[in-house]
């Protein structure tokens, strides 16, 4: 890895010495550079975990990829840079049946740092912009929302502050983002996983193409055939507006050169159909 290419290509310039300044710098402007995106299983490709071929496409291409390959590259990044690096194993919980899915869902990092815990995530579309302290429950508000790390049993779980209408008033909740626990684990465990994100109809990945990607004011997401603008309306993040756009095939091509830089080797075949419920086994 050339680690001074990479920090170009996230935006990174200066001295970057492995402190947690260092550490919000790079979590932050990975976000607001490199896309979350499946557009490799909608161009008739395989997504591969190789070191070499996720430095490639995402450093040396300008391209994106979704846990599995953003959170895999990043780690390697922060680890040549000298930081303190553990992979871990997350749940992600679904949003339509409230299962969790199955281990190795979800590839995470925790970065220690002078006897802190740190929990990194570039890889999760709407998730945080900051590296989350793993030694508070407390609330830890960003500038996109409030999320807090909460321990229960076995499991630590991520969660996300929102507002939900009860009787014509909005009361505050916290919604389960994903659970995951501090067990290290190696790379090639999420393998399997990997595979079956691109070719299970229980999967958002295989159902449905998007590319999505951290803004100052909100994210910009292309799903399917549809631009979807969320704008934060407020300072906390916790209320935001969103419009959406149907998009022709030409539409699509130029969005993805224009607002995400990227440029696809093959043809897209856009595609936003309906996920089957996975059986509740975790």
């Amino acid at each position: 890895m050339d680690v001074q290419k990479y920090l170009a290509r996230i935006s990174c310039s200066g001295p970057c010495p492995p402190t947690l300044e260092t550490l919000r710098y790079v979590h932050l402007n990975h976000l607001m550079t490199v896309p979350f995106e499946n557009l490799t299983v909608h161009i008739g490709e395989r997504v591969r975990l190789e070191l070499p071929l996720l430095y490639e496409k995402i450093v040396l291409m300008r391209r994106g990829g979704f846990c599995f390959e953003n959170n895999g590259l990043f780690s390697w990044l922060l680890s040549q840079m000298g930081f303190d690096v553990t992979i871990l194993s997350a749940q992600v919980r679904n949003r339509f049946t409230g299962a969790y899915g199955p281990p190795f869902d979800h590839f995470i990092v925790m970065v220690k740092l002078d006897g802190h815990r740190w929990l990194c995530d570039v890889g999760f579309g709407s998730g945080f912009q900051l590296p989350l302290s793993l030694e508070t429950d407390s609330p830890q508000a960003q500038s996109h929302g409030v999320y807090r790390i909460r321990s229960q049993g076995d499991f630590i779980f991520m969660e996300m502050r929102s507002e939900t209408e009860v009787s014509g008033s909005a009361e505050e909740c916290w919604l389960e983002q994903y659970k995951f626990t501090l067990e290290s684990r190696e790379r090639d465990d999420f393998r399997a996983m990997c595979d079956y994100h691109q070719s299970s109809v229980s999967s958002i990945f295989f159902c449905k193409s998007l590319c999505s990607l951290l803004l100052p004011t909100g994210r910009i997401t292309i799903m399917g055939r549809r631009l979807i603008i969320t704008s934060l309306t407020s300072e906390d993040g916790q209320q935001a507006m969103k419009t959406t756009t149907d998009l022709s095939n030409e539409e699509i091509t130029e969005l993805l050169r224009e607002k995400f830089g990227i440029v696809l080797p093959s043809p897209l075949t856009p595609k936003d159909v309906e996920i089957v419920p996975p059986p509740v086994t975790y």
